[in-house]
């Protein structure tokens, strides 16, 4: 009778036909460039990729090991070898606001001759400029000056003594300028003479000086000015003599490198200042004397003469296409830059030289790739890659500026113009927690590229899924697959998505076994990678991870666990859960019992009063009610308590998996009809009746048939399973040849009346037109006892 429910062998494992494949190994195949099903994805980068416009970043999405960060690198790789390589920058000198150093761009390759040919420009100006003053002309022109100075000089001094002869006085030119001396009897007074003076002659000496100063302040400002024209007549020399050599040198600098504006403004304000600092040009006289103060004036020259070097920022001259960054460590300064310090006598200075370029520097021009998870955990990094993006440029700031704090006075670099793709890589929780409660990022990030953990198994994607195995033997210096290997990988593949009609897209996990194969190869002697090696490969990996199930399994076998897997108990049944321990899942048997009784506390869910259910599996609880209440209530009320539990079971239990095993329960304890213990049941239920899909089916039916074959096969075992879920059956061969052999069975069912009917063997019953059910089925026996407690519940209430 209900032979009809069993799942025939052929539906318990999609087997990979591989003599469709037309290579014997994989040394035969042509490597794959790209990635297999991920089109939605791969169409999305391509798209954001393409779009120039703001705010067109990509948040990459998806499980780990889904071949996200390799299909991105590829991508970005195959766009920036189309692009043009980007400009060099480099910071200078402001010689308006030495607070603000310049960013200047100049096209690749040229930052490096840039900071060479000034650097040799400044030499050759010092050189030449100190020949230029030491020179006969510039020595001629001078001499001129002094001589025409002299002669100006010289009348006023005339015209100065003409007046000192009114008041006995003379006035020389001596080594501490000009000077006034009092004459007696016409001759110059000497010191002793002036020391000897009585007050009377001193009185009238000092009188006749103020009368006289007091007559010569017009001659002395006349001295005064010509003394202002001399500097000045000195001064437009120097700059006549330094102008036309500092101009040919400057002037080839601008020829060479191609200005733009703000380039020929700087080397405008460069010509300016060398010609205004002359005096620092000039071979100093200073320097071979044993002027104790020479060291520091040697090293105030060396520090005037840093504003004309270079620091060459971004240095693109190796590239040969746009820039791809991968920034594995996305702080706030190694996104943004920094400006660095140096200790100097125990001062902290800092310069233009000083500032260092961050990954947005790097990437600019091209993209730049980063992990949301490592850019969000560090502090500022996120609002500073914001500000950049939403600005279209990078500000240097420190974090003293960011927190509001008083920092001492630094440099505030000029901002440089941002042109990038930015790509972030995280998972789908992540990109809903920004897109619902950071208002910024979908304005920034308008593009979501969705990797999925699973891909259709067709023909295409099978043989995409060969060549991507001969791509790993290629790269990373493997053996090579034989067809029949290859296909072992697909249908591992398939039993990691749990479908037959799917692949895992978790490439991390298919490469693993690939690597592991070769190495049982490579201790096996073989030249080419087997099924036998593939088998080990995944039997090896289980057993270095199933420590937790084997302990289990001993409980099990000692009795420690108490189950049933023969005969049959009235509200008993043995249910089927996933226990998880990282990379190793298995199933686990778990009985459940049930108790009903007169009252009205409706069900009891044991776990939840004590606080170890989840709220799914609440939920599922809850559903049992429902479909109580639809089928057996609609004319009286429910006068029923019912507990449930699951024995032996102390870590919480989650999940509605288990619904439908808790109703058969309530079902047999109501009816009085025993359960088949040696069938376990999984599968979720819905107020109506109707078994609903689940999780983790091969894990809970080779949990089952384990715990089977250590009590012993009788040949009557089996699991109950969803109908919906025999698509998803990837089963062990262990487990399909017991099958095979009659020792197992598996069963799928639609409905709750045809699961209780495998499980009691008794029909369940369906209403027939009077509204009754047929006398000996399920239903019939249900409402029966329901109708039973009822009353007696009816009559408690009317002896009270």
């Amino acid at each position: 009778m209900i032979d009809k429910y069993k799942i025939s062998v052929e539906k318990l494992k999609n087997r990979c036909n591989t003599k469709c494949f037309k290579f014997d190994s994989t040394a035969e195949l042509v490597p794959l460039q790209g990635i297999i099903g991920q089109d939605r994805a791969s169409k999305a980068l391509k798209f954001g990729l393409a779009v120039k416009k703001k705010g067109y970043n990509i948040f990459v999405s998806g499980q780990s090991g889904t071949g996200r960060n390799s299909y991105v690198k590829l991508i970005t790789e195959k766009m920036a070898s189309k692009k043009k390589i980007p400009d060099d920058w480099v910071y200078v000198y402001n010689f308006k606001n030495p607070h603000s150093p310049i960013a200047l761009n100049l096209k690749a390759g040229m930052g490096k001759e840039f900071v060479k040919d000034m650097e040799d420009t400044i030499k050759i100006l010092k050189k030449e400029i100190e020949n230029a003053f030491i020179s006969k002309d510039y020595e001629n022109m001078k001499n001129a000056i002094f001589q025409q100075y002299q002669l100006f000089t010289q009348q006023i001094i005339d015209e100065l003594n003409e007046v000192g002869k009114k008041y006995d006085f003379k006035f020389t030119q001596t080594e501490k300028g000009l000077v006034s001396i009092p004459l007696k009897n016409g001759k110059p007074m000497s010191e002793t003479e002036y020391r000897n003076l009585s007050p009377e002659e001193f009185e009238d000496l000092k009188k006749r000086t103020n009368e006289m100063s007091l007559e010569t302040v017009d001659i002395f400002n006349k001295l005064r000015v010509l003394d202002e024209k001399l500097r000045k007549k000195l001064k437009e020399l120097d700059v006549e003599t330094s102008r036309k050599v500092v101009e040919f040198h400057i002037n080839k600098l601008k020829s060479k490198f191609d200005c733009n504006d703000k380039t020929c403004k700087y080397f405008e304000m460069l010509k300016e200042d060398i010609v205004e600092n002359i005096d620092k040009f000039k071979k100093d006289l200073d320097e071979s004397t044993d002027n104790p103060f020479a060291i520091f004036q040697m090293r105030s020259k060396v520090s005037f003469f840093e504003r004309y070097k270079v620091n060459l920022f971004i240095d693109n001259s190796n590239r040969k296409c746009a820039p791809v960054v991968f920034e594995t460590n996305p702080t706030y300064y190694n996104l943004i830059g920094s400006i660095e310090y140096r200790n100097e006598m125990g001062v902290m200075k800092t310069d233009f030289t000083q500032i260092k370029p961050g990954a947005l520097h790097e990437a600019n021009g091209g993209y730049l790739v980063l992990q949301a998870k490592d850019l969000l955990t560090n502090p500022f990094a996120w609002q500073g890659l914001k500000r950049a993006l939403t600005t279209e440029e990078v500000n240097i700031e420190g974090l003293g500026k960011q927190l509001g704090y008083v920092v001492t006075t630094t440099l505030k670099p000029q901002p440089i113009p941002l042109n990038l793709k930015v790509i972030l890589i995280g998972d789908p929780y992540t990109y809903h927690i920004l897109y619902n409660y950071d208002e910024e990022f979908k304005k920034l990030f308008k593009v979501m590229a969705d990797f999925d953990i699973e891909m259709d198994r067709n023909e295409d994607n099978t043989f995409k899924m060969a060549r991507f195995i001969a791509t790993h033997c290629k790269q990373e210096n493997l053996r090579h697959f034989s067809a029949d290997a290859v296909g072992k990988v697909v249908e591992y593949s398939s039993r990691l998505a749990s479908n037959q009609k799917k692949l895992s897209s978790r490439f991390n996990q298919i490469v693993e076994i690939l690597y592991e194969a070769d190495s049982w190869a490579e201790v096996d002697g073989s030249d080419i990678i087997k099924v036998c090696h593939i088998e080990k490969a995944i039997e090896e990996k289980k057993f270095r991870n199933n420590k937790f199930e084997e302990k289990v399994l001993e409980m099990f076998r000692e009795g420690d666990y108490l189950i049933d897997v023969d005969g049959e108990k009235v509200g008993e049944i043995n249910g089927l859960a996933v226990v998880g321990t990282g990379e190793y899942s298995f199933g686990k048997p778990s009985k459940i019992t049930v108790s009903t009784y007169r009252g009205k506390a409706g069900i009891i869910n044991i776990e939840r009063e004590v606080k170890t259910s989840g709220k799914i599996h609440d939920k599922g609880v809850m559903i049992i009610s429902g479909y109580l209440g639809y089928k057996y209530a609609q004319e009286r009320p429910l006068a029923l308590s019912a507990s449930i539990v699951f024995e032996q079971l102390y870590s919480g239990v989650d999940g509605d998996s288990a619904s439908s095993t808790e109703l058969y329960a309530i079902l047999s304890s109501l009816s009085g009809v025993p359960i088949k213990q040696y069938i376990a049941v999984t599968g979720s239920v819905n107020q109506r009746g109707e078994i609903q899909p689940i999780g983790g089916v091969n894990e809970k039916i080779e949990g089952f048939y384990k715990v089977c074959k250590i009590k012993g096969l009788t040949g009557k075992q089996g699991v109950m399973i969803p109908h919906q879920n025999v698509k998803n059956l990837m089963l062990t061969d262990e487990v399909i040849e017991a099958v095979k052999e009659g020792k197992f069975h598996i069963y799928a069912v639609k409905t709750i009346d045809e699961g209780i009917e495998i499980l009691t063997g008794v029909p369940a019953g369906k209403i027939n037109e009077k509204g009754e059910y047929p006398i000996g089925t399920i239903h019939y026996l249900v409402n029966k006892r329901l109708e039973e407690l009822y009353e007696k519940s009816r009559e408690k209430n009317e002896e009270k």
